[in-house]
């Protein structure tokens, strides 16, 4: 008899999962352990596993469907049977398609005005005699253009002041110089202003510089789509705001000297090369945040409805960014571990889960959270807590400004720390220690190699 597999529940969330692919074609002998397909849940994209032997005779939902947790996927048994999907299973979901937008109708056509008499013809008036020629010294130059334009300094400043083409001017001073009464005759005459005259391409100079500076930006910046929320997102989407309307934030931040420990790091990745050492600030700041917690353990604690619940260990997790959404590995008992130990970690765990291959026992269980954003040049920022964890950290990028050192002031290297908290576990001096606590060992970073 041929033995169904159904969609299994992959995360404490899931109530739904995406077939990304399947691995094993319909036909295909598998054995028990091998893996049929990758489904993508709430959280990442797991394995979907075999727990049979068998011939793989019937694939009841196609790549690219959600499908419901308990929905029959595929079918195991002998080669040739024949089977179908239960009826009671719940049915795979439509493949996710692009939404439609319905075509707009065009309005309807105005109706035509009713005819108007055409207006009576208005008299002609007389035609104005021509002008008699111009005896200001203010009409055009007659100069050849190569000579060289004679005008008094006191012209030529007022000239630039006015915003008056001196070459347009015939000057009334001795021989042909022009002098301060021209210019001053000139200003009333629109034709002799700069801003009137045109460039070489016979387009005025501001029309030009503006065509220049908007070469190349024609175009939509992308096409006008709709695309349907992934599963990570939807979850990110109902996580986060029953986070922000549900828990009550507030931010407290501090600046830290940077240079302890950037040099410390220096010093640490410099000459353990060899070994294939490489500390990221990251690592510190997980590490730091751990021994935080051991000084200041009141902020680990999650608030459960009831009452306060606080931790023992602290499980310190961090954000990633992932396609369509981030997710937070966390670093297990990072209290009793080193930071070679918490990199060696932080590492392969960052790499999973951007391929979307994390387990749930990597990205679940986290007691508190590191948002870093500093890599990215973000000086500072605030980040939404992530529950059941009653504090968030958000770190920023390392600036270098003047500061001030023993009396003097210098140049130094600072960086931001925003610790979001959850009103309802930790108050304000609670949040202000847990920073000082830090602060005081990322300044002091050989702290954290012991």
């Amino acid at each position: 008899m041929a033995q169904i597999i159904e969609m299994p529940k992959l995360s404490d969330t899931m109530t739904v999962g995406t077939l990304v692919k399947w691995l094993k074609a319909e036909g295909t002998a598998v054995k028990s352990g091998d893996i049929l397909a990758e489904v993508e849940t709430d959280k990442a994209t797991m394995e979907l596993e075999s727990f049979f032997d068998g011939t793989l005779i019937k694939i009841f939902a196609p790549a690219g469907t959600q499908v419901a947790i308990g929905a029959a996927l595929c079918a195991i048994g002998k080669p040739g049977e024949v089977v179908e999907a239960p009826a009671s299973a719940p049915l795979p979901a439509v493949a996710k398609q692009p939404a439609t937008v319905p075509p707009i109708e065009p309005p309807p056509p105005a109706p035509a005005p009713a005819p108007v008499a055409p207006p009576k013809p208005a008299p002609v008036a007389a035609a104005p005699a021509p002008a008699a020629p111009l005896s200001q010294p203010s009409t055009l130059s007659s100069q050849p253009s190569g000579d060289r334009l004679r005008i008094s300094p006191l012209a030529r400043k007022i000239a630039s002041q006015s915003n008056v083409d001196p070459a347009r001017i015939t000057g009334s001073g001795p021989h042909g110089r022009i002098v301060k009464a021209d210019v001053l005759a000139a200003v009333s005459s629109p034709s002799l202003l700069k801003s009137s005259t045109t460039s070489a391409t016979g387009l005025a100079p501001s029309t030009f510089n503006f065509q220049l500076s908007t070469s190349g930006r024609s175009g939509p910046i992308q096409e006008d789509r709709t695309v349907p929320a992934s599963n990570i997102r939807a979850v990110i989407a109902r996580r986060l705001l029953e986070a922000k309307t549900q828990i009550p934030h507030f931010y407290v931040e501090i600046e830290i000297d940077a240079e302890p420990l950037l040099a410390v790091r220096a010093q640490l990745n410099s000459g353990l090369e060899q070994a294939g050492v490489k500390l990221s600030v990251n690592d510190f700041i997980l590490k730091g945040c751990a021994e935080a917690l051991r000084r200041v353990p009141a902020v680990n604690a999650s608030w459960t409805g009831a009452g306060i619940q606080y931790h023992g260990a602290a499980h310190v997790s961090f954000a990633v960014a992932i396609d369509g959404g981030l997710i937070t590995p966390v670093i297990r008992d990072a209290h009793a571990k080193s930071v070679f130990q918490i990199s060696a970690e932080a590492k392969p765990l960052g790499q999973r889960a951007k391929e979307k291959k994390l387990k749930p026992d990597e990205f679940t269980g986290g007691t508190f959270c590191v948002s870093n954003l500093g890599m990215m040049g973000v000086a500072r920022f605030s980040a939404i807590i992530n529950p059941p964890n009653a504090a968030i950290l958000a770190v920023g990028t390392t600036v270098t400004k003047p500061v001030v050192k023993n009396g003097a002031l210098a140049v130094g290297q600072t960086m931001s720390l925003t610790l979001s908290c959850d009103h309802r576990v930790v108050d304000g001096a609670l949040g202000a220690r847990f920073l000082a606590a830090l602060k005081d060992l990322l300044e002091k970073p050989a702290l954290l190699l012991v």
